[in-house]
């Protein structure tokens, strides 16, 4: 009980900051802004796009299937983008990556905001089975080919003063069982943009980023791989794209969304950790992962 009292007091700390630290936004510091969203001809991705369209950004969207991202581009510019353009690219080659940068550099001229989201879509919870050639290909698309993107991109959002948008997960924070490789590959982004984050402040250079930690949320890959496996209902990705737009372009540390799932979950990590072992046997559907 004294524990549950700690927390719950933790918890109204944690609310009141929430509440009282927010900076102001405004649409404006968009307006005119030159974006790159990968993976962004469906779910977060694409409603990011719009989100950026709506107040007046020049946007950059990729992805593997043209026929969606001319779609994308064309609702950007009915949205009211100042420009919209679309590369088509697949993650899994290195070099395909650094070309999107290249190409976003000279159609815009350079580039104020990178926002990588691309992932490789994982087929559902399932037991481990020691596949090394699956390990590779989803370590390349999740996390070398943000690396790649973000080397290519460096020198141009240096001189921008632009900013970093990193997409991650609780997948990233917290152990994934039935998604041991996908959790992995988190866990890799979370690592290296912490680190680099403070490599950047120590070397007094002026380039935030802004990692996103994401719950379960309803885009169609999301519902395909994990409907029916657990007891927790999705939240809408328009919501969540709003959410991580406003952070990263205040240049925030970390979004969290939906926060009163992620937050005080990971605060249970820390301080209660059986309670969370509890909440995940509750949570997981085991007989439906086998």
């Amino acid at each position: 009980m004294t524990a549950l009292k700690l927390f719950a007091s933790l918890l109204v700390g944690l609310c009141a900051y929430y509440f009282y630290s927010q900076e102001t936004f405004s649409e404006e510091m968009v307006r005119g802004k030159r974006v790159l969203v990968t993976g962004s001809s469906t779910g977060i991705g694409e409603q990011m796009a719009y989100e950026f369209a709506r107040m007046g950004a020049h946007v950059m969207v990729t992805a593997r299937t043209e026929k969606r991202l001319q779609e994308v581009v064309q609702k950007c510019l009915d949205l009211g983008a100042s420009s919209a353009w679309y590369v088509v690219a697949d993650m899994s080659n290195l070099t395909s990556a650094q070309q999107v940068v290249e190409e976003t550099k000279t159609v815009l001229g350079g580039l104020d905001l990178l926002v990588l989201n691309h992932v490789k879509v994982y087929t559902g919870l399932h037991p481990f089975q020691g596949d090394m050639e699956s390990v590779i290909s989803t370590m390349t698309v999740n996390f070398f080919s943000y690396v790649q993107l973000t080397v290519s991109a460096l020198s141009a959002l240096n001189e921008s003063r632009g900013s970093i948008i990193v997409i991650s997960s609780m997948s990233g924070r917290i152990p994934s069982p039935f998604s041991v490789v996908y959790s992995s590959t988190k866990f890799a982004l979370e690592g290296f943009y912490s680190g680099l984050r403070t490599e950047m402040y120590l070397q007094k250079i002026d380039l935030p980023i802004t990692v996103a930690v994401l719950g379960y949320i309803d885009t169609d890959a999301a519902l395909r791989a994990l409907g029916g496996k657990i007891a927790i209902k999705a939240s809408p990705k328009e919501d969540c794209a709003r959410e991580i737009v406003k952070g990263g372009v205040l240049r925030q540390r970390e979004v969290f969304y939906p926060y009163w799932v992620t937050k005080p979950v990971l605060l249970l990590r820390d301080w209660m950790p059986e309670v969370l072992e509890h909440m995940m046997d509750i949570s997981y559907k085991v007989e439906n992962t086998l």
